[in-house]
């Protein structure tokens, strides 16, 4: 029988190779001395103070009440991988790794997940949407989120809302003027504003099936009916007053429709009255109206001044024919 040595010892060699990664993997995350007491642990939280979502106590707490906190206990009592799977199952947490030292003291590195809406339906329930999509129960987190409230389910939620707010997010403009989103009974999208007295109506977001068709939907809607509004804001509102009106609907697309006291008015963008509010146009258009004013009054003031000439000379004729007269009295 012949043996082919130079096989066998390849094969040998990796056998051993395979031996020394398993050992030196699972010796990495032990200290030498599994003896050694655990006197101190670690917990980072990525974005604690801008997330808010969860504290080093809270974990703390956690793993206390499971009796997986790693302090005073033998760094070979520890399961490393235990810790993870645990803070992986809270809801607020993204991703946690958790290592041991050669002193015997453990860190957690812990990433959070990230709430982009808060959602307070009319049925009563509360809850947080993530930047994934995800819910998220509701909890002490206090943060300058947008609201939406009114007739909502989860699952308009996630596929609808969420891609709304985060083009919303995406705006610096509009990041800091919305604070809240209203669902009413026929799923239209109302937006209530930080600055003034009012609602803005859009109308109801495009239906579709396909998660990625229904984004770019939502996305185009948006742009198109909130580029108008700023217009409004920029040319109309900042002239007639933020309080001027309660109600202003951007359903349309051709129109804006404003609910001014007790009545409803068009505003339509060519409209340049003060009451009716400009649109679209700026601030030079309407500097070109007034100097063509300008230019106009001028010839009004002459024309005017045209009959005065006409009784002058009428008055000089007459008294030409008097001294004539007056030579012939005298023969």
């Amino acid at each position: 029988m012949h043996i082919n040595w130079k096989k066998t010892i390849i094969a040998t060699l990796d056998v051993l190779l395979a031996i020394y990664l398993v050992f030196a993997f699972t010796s990495f995350n032990e200290p030498a001395n599994s003896a050694v007491v655990c006197r101190k642990c670690n917990i980072r939280i990525a974005d604690e103070n801008t997330n808010g979502f969860l504290k080093a106590e809270d974990v703390t707490k956690i793993l206390t009440s499971s009796k997986m906190m790693p302090v005073n206990k033998k760094t070979g009592d520890i399961s490393t991988r235990a810790i993870e799977e645990k803070l992986k199952s809270m809801a607020f947490v993204k991703t946690a790794q958790c290592f041991k030292a050669e002193n015997g003291d453990v860190t957690i590195n812990i990433t959070q997940r990230l709430p982009l809406l808060r959602v307070k339906s009319q049925k009563g329930d509360d809850y947080y949407i993530d930047e994934r999509g995800g819910v998220m129960p509701n909890s002490n987190y206090v943060s300058d989120l947008i609201i939406a409230t009114g007739n909502i389910d989860k699952r308009y939620a996630t596929d609808y809302l969420m891609p709304m707010t985060e083009m919303l997010m995406d705006n610096e403009l509009w990041r800091n003027l919305f604070e809240q989103i209203n669902v009413t009974e026929k799923r239209g999208i109302e937006l209530v504003p930080r600055l003034g007295d009012h609602i803005i109506f859009i109308g109801q977001l495009p239906v579709e099936r396909i998660s990625s068709v229904r984004k770019q939907a939502i996305n185009k809607m948006l742009e198109t009916k909130l580029s108008r509004l700023e217009k409004f804001y920029r040319y109309g509102l900042s002239k007639a007053g933020w309080n001027r009106y309660d109600y202003i609907n951007l359903e349309f697309d051709n129109q804006i429709i404003c609910h001014y006291r007790n009545s409803a008015r068009q505003i339509k963008p060519e409209m340049a009255d003060v009451e009716k509010i400009e649109v679209t146009k700026p601030d030079s258009v309407a500097k070109e109206k007034k100097e063509n004013t300008e230019k106009t009054t001028p010839q009004k003031k002459e024309k005017k001044k045209e009959p005065e000439k006409k009784e002058v000379k009428k008055e000089k004729k007459e008294v030409k024919k008097e001294k004539e007269k007056k030579p012939e009295k005298k023969k």
